[in-house]
């Protein structure tokens, strides 16, 4: 599912510009439902990281809204970031933009040499402080999964399936999977982005579970989530100085001056 060439060839920073690009979200975790299907509420997701040219770095432009740039178009949502905002968000831990340095490599629509040095530099990211992120990306889930019923980010389809189950199933699933992938990370420093428990966290997205069940699960993985960050092994955060090396050394491989 290659990327629309229209789209490729209107956008730049997707082109020559991108040192990485990958599917992210229900792709990347091998939970996608095609649309044919009568309750698919999925885009394709994709991300990409770029280094714009030297003028958006010594002159006056500026790349998108603070480093970040969105597409959507038909079923492709597509969120481009350059490098600098890619890495800050690393280092904060975001759940969202650390899962594209442990993608499978089946899932990468592009991958230079930049991008895998990325990838081969993965474990200075590696660190306890992600429990804070982990925890508050899952929260927001918990919150928007029983409170977002008429929320504008919201298609006819999913407003119909909340209206249908009683709760946002796939706010529900996000919630379960981002526990469960904390839980991971704090003991083994990697994540697992392809789930092996897909098909269980497709049926809490198919509404198959009640609202109790996921609810109770979610209570139980909290706990867990906790007793993990206590027992962890990890260092206590990312290493910053060799964080920033990395990216002067990308920056001057990519730049041309």
């Amino acid at each position: 599912m290659p990327i629309p060439k229209d789209i490729m060839r209107e956008n730049p920073d997707l082109s020559e510009w991108a040192i990485m690009t990958g599917y992210r979200g229900s792709i990347a975790h091998g939970m996608y439902v095609p649309n044919k299907e009568a309750n698919s509420i999925d885009d394709k997701d994709v991300m990409s990281i770029c280094v714009p040219p030297i003028d958006y770095y010594l002159g006056l432009k500026q790349y998108g809204s603070r480093g970040t740039r969105e597409i959507k178009r038909d079923e492709w949502d597509i969120i481009i970031y350059e490098l600098k905002k890619f890495i800050f968000l690393l280092e904060q831990g975001n759940p969202n933009v650390l899962m594209m340095l442990w993608l499978d490599a089946k899932n990468f629509l592009f991958l230079d040499e930049e991008g895998k040095m990325l990838l081969e530099n993965r474990g200075l990211f590696v660190g306890r402080h992600v429990y804070r992120a982990f925890t508050g990306y899952a929260i927001s889930q918990l919150h928007r999964m029983t409170h977002s019923k008429f929320e504008g980010y919201m298609g006819s389809k999913r407003k119909s399936l909340v209206e249908k189950y009683g709760y946002d199933c796939k706010n529900a699933a996000h919630l379960i999977r981002l526990l469960r992938m904390g839980i991971e990370f704090l003991k083994e420093g990697r994540l697992y982005v392809e789930r092996q428990d897909a098909k269980q966290l497709l049926e809490i997205k198919k509404g198959e579970w009640p609202l109790e069940r996921v609810k109770e699960e979610a209570d139980r993985y909290f706990k867990l989530h906790e007793e993990a960050w206590l027992a962890s092994k990890l260092p206590e955060g990312p290493n910053h100085e060799a964080i920033n090396k990395l990216c002067i050394h990308i920056l001057r491989k990519c730049i041309v001056i």
